[in-house]
């Protein structure tokens, strides 16, 4: 696959149908790699007319890791946020957010449909506010405005994120992101054994360094909520939620409804915090109609 100069840092990227269609580019979530985006949804999207980019967010996957930053202290990090104390990290989701637009200049896309997952949503969100020019239509997948009053998940689930695999060996690591996999997705919709094992090996197997996931949970601590931008966007927004998502409860979904103005959320029952195989087929139509009812500005 081919690296773009963005921002400053070699980011790996991957595309899908005619580069003469409009382009849907997709931001993924923390410590996730582009393959995170299913290719069966990939596909899907391009069938329906699009020109689809997925891409390896900064310190994650092949794109270029922040090596030089010491470890992260996450826990000193939390707490500080949690009391208002301006943290000094490596990069926030600003800079990120510039990444993803240093990405379409690359690539020399002056504008395109832009849909994010979880984190990548909330890059996506600060994307469409301070870039509105560059934005088409916004999609939001399992995400949050990062408002300090939404419920929170639980702390199993919140200690699950921090913890350290019992060891660095391929099958130690493939067990601790696959059991992590079964505490936030679907319950409705619970992937076989082997398939869950498959999905978490091809990450590993693509690249199984790890040290960016903490990196880029220091960037969502310190940089608070998006609740203040909201009301800049002025993409046409398309709101996808799990009505069950364990690690960013439903509420987030109603709240970013709220304040971007003139959003539609749509709640999938039994959905998690993931893309099952048997609601691609809903989630790519729901964003390939929200692209093609979007007319170019």
């Amino acid at each position: 696959m081919p690296k773009a100069r963005c921002n400053g840092l070699d980011l790996e990227y991957e595309t899908f149908g005619d580069a003469k269609h409009p382009a849907l580019v997709l931001i993924m979530g923390l410590g996730a790699q582009l393959v995170l985006w299913p290719d069966e949804l990939c596909h899907h999207l391009a069938a329906g007319g699009l020109h689809v980019v997925r891409f390896d967010n900064r310190d994650i996957g092949l794109s270029q890791k922040l090596e030089t930053h010491r470890r992260p202290k996450i826990v000193r990090t939390a707490i500080a946020s949690m009391m208002g104390f301006r943290l000094k990290v490596p990069y926030t989701l600003d800079d990120m957010a510039r990444d993803t637009v240093g990405l379409l200049d690359a690539l020399q896309i002056r504008q395109a449909h832009v849909v994010g997952a979880s984190m990548g949503g909330m890059i996506a969100q600060i994307v469409a506010a301070k870039f509105p020019e560059r934005v088409r239509s916004l999609g939001l997948i399992m995400t949050t405005s990062g408002n300090p009053r939404l419920p929170k998940p639980s702390l199993q689930i919140q200690l699950r994120l921090i913890k350290k695999p019992a060891g660095s060996d391929r099958e130690t690591m493939v067990r601790h992101g696959m059991k992590t996999w079964r505490m936030i997705g679907s319950p409705a919709f619970p992937l076989t054994e082997e398939m869950l094992r498959g999905k978490v090996e091809r990450s590993y197997d693509r690249n199984s360094d790890r040290r960016g996931l903490g990196r880029q949970l220091q960037a969502i601590l310190a940089s608070g909520s998006r609740v203040p931008i909201l009301k800049r966007i002025s993409a046409p927004t398309l709101i996808i939620h799990g009505q069950h998502d364990p690690l960013v409860p439903v509420a987030a979904a109603h709240d970013l409804g709220k304040h971007i103005p003139g959003a539609r959320v749509e709640i999938i029952p039994g959905m998690g915090h993931d893309l099952p195989p048997e609601l691609l087929p809903q989630i790519g139509g729901l964003l390939v109609k929200h692209a093609q009812n979007t007319p170019a500005h």
